[in-house]
């Protein structure tokens, strides 16, 4: 198998290789911190998170980068409306995001550098454009020519005269050519700023990842993922700039994530639609926030409601208990010669684990990789019901699973499976009960357990409890 990736700029798959052999180089446009994260925010740093976790499950070496824009526009007019400084704003919103993509299983990037701390490699990067041609300065501001770089608008596919003004640029009589986008900003009074060649100011959006990307990563990336929003014109101006500078090819592979719906709605300020990690994680275990990221392959749009959230919970509920099954019945398992049915079952799990890793090999495609986890998990229910067990055979099993946890990260460790001292009680008292067989007590506990989201089962090896989703 030959792992393929989906490159946004040739609109193709390709077989992936990367600069070095055994390492790869990753940046994702990480966030503008003058929020807290939203659902539409979660897509790409899970998504990313899984691409790195598989990367390295098949044996690289990833060094990846995520951002922070600590100092832009949206900081300066949250700085204004609060009262806050906007390092004091961005300070807390980045603490805020540590903790929300920590709650959702994210694990932090090789290094999360900040605007900020990169200005001065910013205005030497900005200094390299102009001496080369490729920006001027007006009145305090320095421009991209974009006539200059005959590439621009590739990796959007549009047309030179077709592209339109970037999100974050102004119209400015003051451009050379219109499609021209600011790399530094000269500040406003009372705006914070720093001292460079062309007056203070601060930099432009584009500027900043592709300065931190070249500190960081060198001047050529393996991998370069956002989500398609970013596509144009963020990614568009960063390819330019960077490889008008550098003189060579800026990023090997582009991946965009697709768009998040609620409710059939595209998510929208308009529409106030959006929902904030942080109550998403009230409302949902995050392995069921990244099973439902998930299940829909990462370019697709992709459709949340809380009708669509309980299905994925039930979904995931059905891996949960096939897992913890798994482990009770290890409890009791001996070290036993495999049988022919035994090894059958252990060959039906690897041949699961091979329709898993062909389906992520083809562009991640995390959709019907789930299709072969659930694979695993019939043949393991069904291979469950089955009188004596080898220890041997439920450990593959098990092994199986935690290799695709490594990857995903959506299934429920054995911690998650300890009881607080409450409901211990109520285990230890229902057991007292049915041995006086005092049904109506035994009853009212289980009952009791089930409201609390515990559900018990009777089974030949003593009671089974797991949690409900």
């Amino acid at each position: 198998m030959a792992l393929k990736i989906y490159n946004t700029l040739t609109r193709s798959k390709e077989i992936f290789e990367p600069l070095t052999p055994g390492k790869v180089k990753m940046y994702v446009c990480g966030p503008t911190v003058y929020n807290y994260i939203h659902i539409g925010n979660a897509r790409p740093f899970i998504f990313f998170d899984v691409v790195r976790r598989y990367l390295t499950a098949i044996g690289y070496e990833v060094s990846y980068v995520m951002n922070f824009t600590d100092v832009d526009d949206k900081l300066i007019r949250k700085s204004l409306e609060t009262g806050m400084s906007v390092p004091e704003l961005s300070d807390k919103f980045i603490e805020a995001f540590y903790e929300d993509v920590g709650g959702l299983g994210i694990r932090e990037a090789t290094v999360h550098p900040r605007v900020t701390e990169n200005m001065q490699e910013i205005i030497q990067f900005i200094q390299g454009l102009t001496d080369s041609g490729y920006a001027y300065e007006k009145e305090g501001d320095v421009y991209f020519r974009t006539e200059k770089y005959p590439k621009y608008g590739e990796l959007s596919h549009k047309n030179l005269e077709e592209l339109q003004y970037g999100i974050r640029v102004e119209v400015d009589e003051r451009k050379e050519d219109p499609r021209d986008f600011v790399l530094w900003k000269k500040a406003k009074p009372g705006e914070i700023k720093w001292s460079s060649p062309w007056g203070e100011g601060r930099p432009g959006w584009h500027i900043e990842c592709s300065t931190m990307a070249k500190k960081y990563l060198g001047e050529t990336l393996d991998i370069h993922g956002g989500g398609q929003d970013l596509q144009f014109p963020h990614h568009e101006c960063e390819r330019a700039q960077s490889e008008a500078l550098n003189g060579q090819t800026f990023v090997k592979y582009w991946m965009h994530n697709g768009y998040i719906n609620i409710n059939n709605e595209k998510m929208s300020k308009s529409l106030n639609n959006g929902i904030d990690v942080r109550d998403m994680l009230q409302m949902y275990r995050f392995q069921v926030i990244r099973f439902f990221m998930l299940s829909a392959h990462y370019r697709s749009p992709l459709n949340f409601s809380h009708e669509i959230m309980e299905h994925t919970g039930h979904s995931l509920e059905r891996i949960d208990n096939c897992l913890a099954d798994l482990r009770h019945r290890r409890k009791t398992a001996m070290d036993a010669v495999l049988r022919d049915h035994d090894r059958a079952f252990m060959e039906k799990i690897d041949q699961a684990m091979e329709r898993f890793h062909e389906k992520m090999q083809e562009d991640f495609n995390t959709p019907d990789a789930i299709t072969a986890v659930f694979d695993m998990v019939s043949e393991a229910n069904l291979y469950l019901k089955s009188e004596s067990i080898p220890h041997q055979a439920l450990q593959h099993a098990m092994d199986a699973f935690k290799q695709i946890d490594d990857i995903f990260g959506i299934l429920q460790g054995e911690e998650a499976e300890l009881l607080d001292e409450e409901v211990e009680k109520l285990i230890a008292e229902r057991i007292e009960a049915r041995k006086n067989k005092n049904w109506a007590r035994a009853d009212e506990i289980r009952d009791q357990l089930t409201a609390k989201g515990i559900q018990l089962e009777d089974t030949q090896q003593g009671i089974r409890w797991r949690r409900k989703v």
